[in-house]
């Protein structure tokens, strides 16, 4: 029996990709429209959908691509860039096997470097060696229950990291403002280009902020922090259906000692869950980033583990791309502040 054909479409065109997006119990933020729009309007890359559903016919799956064309790191398929995960929207492994190995021939015919599937299915990689896929990066993913009710969420998280310095902003007094304007933006940027100084890496451009909140509108939210008039730190967060999602937080290291950063993060959590929200996405985790590890711990103990995956995958992957994000801070370490904010506009768009 002969394998059925897979097609390929823009999911930025084919309204098909929005009624299933709106449908599959799968989809997440990072298969919206609004976060594919995003990334090419920041970045300039070309959304692509594999689906073994014709154009005629209802669209029944899909595994869906950006592609980058860069001279510095190659051409390939990733699913998603930017994006924590990015769960095959289809209803059997059998079903998934196709869209990949669709997926493989077009890398193949059109001579990509790779392709990269970022699920969140612990049993993706069951089947992932039947086709050729090897694990490239290894993740931890947090996601905090909603269903408790507020103050038991409250108490249910670690009590001196998380509690008391809860309890420590609120006697310091902070003052909270939410919303998703442009000056609240512009506070932001600012704060989380200091936060990415001291991790000696460039931030992302604004551009790419700005093109996010005109296109999630108000599924995007933007929460800061400030003392005595000072914003000292901030977050972002999304919403997609019933689930919110931290992407992003920052703060001004010299005002730590306030609890800003957890105290606006329980403020979106408690928001969500009186939003009717059941989930609250902290993200992904590098497995060799400790601390932050060590933070979300104290929200959610029971975290999962992410696989990425890459066909065809090169041994010393994991090796070789540690390595160059050593040198890369090293080098960035020694930028001042504008120069770090200008590498970012230059970098980003090759390393997605």
């Amino acid at each position: 029996m002969n394998a059925p054909a897979v097609y390929t479409f823009d999911p930025l065109s084919d309204p098909r990709w929005d009624a299933l997006i709106a449908r599959h119990p799968r989809a997440s933020i990072f298969h919206h429209r609004a976060w594919l729009q995003a990334l090419q309007r920041t970045y300039r890359y070309t959304p692509m959908v594999f689906t073994t559903s014709s154009a005629s016919s209802e669209l029944k799956n899909g595994l869906v691509f950006c592609q980058i064309d860069s001279r510095l790191t190659g051409r390939r398929l990733v699913s998603l860039p930017f994006s924590d995960h990015c769960e095959p929207l289809c209803d059997s492994t059998e079903e998934m096997k196709i869209l990949v190995q669709g997926s493989q021939a077009s890398v193949n015919s059109r001579e990509w470097r790779y392709l990269e599937i970022r699920p969140t299915d612990e049993h993706f990689g069951e089947a992932s060696s039947e086709i050729g896929l090897q694990p490239v990066g290894r993740y931890f993913h947090h996601v905090v229950d909603l269903a408790p009710a507020v103050d038991d969420l409250l108490r249910g998280f670690d009590k001196d990291s998380v509690q008391r310095r809860i309890k420590r902003a609120e006697q310091a007094g902070l003052v909270e403002k939410c919303g998703n304007s442009r000056e609240l933006l512009k506070e932001f940027y600012r704060l989380f280009v200091l936060t990415r100084g001291r991790h000696h890496l460039p931030p992302p451009p604004y551009a790419w902020f700005q093109n996010l909140l005109d296109a999630q509108g108000d599924a995007l939210e933007i929460r800061v922090a400030s003392k005595d008039t000072i914003p000292i730190a901030a977050i972002l967060t999304l919403r997609f259906r019933n689930i919110s999602y931290f992407k992003y937080g920052c703060s001004d290291a010299a005002f730590k000692k306030f609890g800003a950063t957890p105290w606006l993060l329980w403020k979106a959590i408690a928001a969500a869950k009186n939003a009717g929200a059941l989930k609250f996405d902290l993200g992904r985790t590098d497995h060799d980033n400790e601390g932050l590890l060590t933070f979300k711990n104290k929200w959610v103990p029971d975290y999962r583990r992410l696989l990425y995956w890459r066909f065809p995958a090169k041994a010393t992957a994991d090796m070789t791309e540690s390595w160059k994000l050593k040198m890369a801070k090293r080098f960035f370490s020694h930028l001042p502040q504008p120069l770090l904010v200008m590498s970012g506009k230059l970098v980003y768009r090759h390393i997605g």
